[in-house]
């Protein structure tokens, strides 16, 4: 079975793209950004990903708050979407008119950050503090305007909850994160599901940085 973009939409087939379905689990990129007006915008993007050890990017379909409030405000947080916040995750993709405020929506707290205006949400246990580097248009092959935009910030502080640091390294399946599917799934990661495997012998070892 193949799925072609080329043909019309009816006629492809499957009735639902399966691009989500496979490109999965991905990360949730759950951004709160302040626009010129100090206005709070909080969503969550499951096309989020690190693109480096110190970056982060996430992409927007269409000119959304998220986007133009990080890009008017140079700033974002990126917090981590947990099991335990997923109701409130979920509430916060709601279409809200621009500038009402998700966190007080979904029933959020928010918490200060240390190096940029945007709060992060409370009670997640991770968050990045980042500063906005640039908007990329993602020109689609036809030459046409775009329609997607790749939103590219630099992580300049981390919070990370105490409970989950243990000997100088973050636990990540202790809290819990929850990742995007396709349709209406999500995947849940916890120890159980973990497992580790040593790099090849010459292809380095880890340093901690």
């Amino acid at each position: 079975m193949h799925y072609d973009f080329d043909v019309p939409r009816e006629a492809r087939s499957l009735p639902h793209n399966p691009l989500k379905a496979i490109v999965a689990p991905r990360p949730i990129g759950w951004i709160s950004a302040m626009d010129g007006q100090g206005r709070l915008n909080l969503a969550p993007y499951s096309f989020f990903n690190a693109v480096a050890d110190n970056m982060v990017a996430f992409s927007s379909s269409g000119r959304k708050d998220a986007m133009t409030f990080a890009e008017e405000g140079r700033e974002f947080v990126c917090s981590l979407a947990t099991w335990d916040l997923r109701d409130g995750m979920n509430d916060s993709s709601a279409p809200l008119p621009r500038g009402e405020n998700e966190f007080a929506f979904a029933g959020l707290e928010t918490a200060p950050s240390r190096k940029v205006r945007p709060p992060r949400v409370a009670a997640s246990p991770a968050a990045l503090e980042c500063r906005w580097l640039q908007t990329v248009p993602l020109v689609p092959l036809d030459g046409g305007e775009p329609d997607n935009f790749l939103v590219i910030g630099q992580v300049v502080s981390i919070y990370v909850d105490a409970r989950f640091v243990a000997d100088g390294m973050v636990d990540t399946a202790a809290m819990h994160p929850i990742m995007r599917g396709g349709y209406f799934d999500y995947f849940h990661a916890t120890a159980d599901t973990r497992f580790r495997m040593r790099r090849p012998k010459g292809a380095g070892e880890f340093t901690g940085s």
